[in-house]
């Protein structure tokens, strides 16, 4: 990942985890369930989207790499990558 995209997912990642801050403050302050569950899908929202341009840019980058690999290693990185995916498909 280049510097570039890597600030970007970076900075993605530090305002998840104000959010997630900003939950523990509403538990603390026993605000409202409604609210809390509101601020709770935002933050699921943002580490979806997050984990998505994280695809993309695997996509772009990474398996541009296999290119000039063998059929073997091209299978092993695709079978990497599906199990990856999988993952994190199942955490929605």
């Amino acid at each position: 990942m280049n510097g570039e995209m890597q600030k970007k997912i970076i900075n993605r990642f530090r305002r998840i985890e104000g959010q997630v801050r900003g939950l523990e403050k509403l538990m603390e302050g026993e605000a409202p369930c409604i609210e809390i569950l509101t601020q709770v899908s935002a933050v699921t929202a943002a580490v979806k989207r997050a984990g998505t341009e994280i695809i993309r840019i695997y996509l772009e980058q990474c398996m541009v790499e296999t290119s000039g690999k063998s059929e073997a290693e091209r299978k092993q990185k695709m079978e990497e990558f599906q199990r990856s995916l999988s993952r994190y498909i199942d955490m929605a």
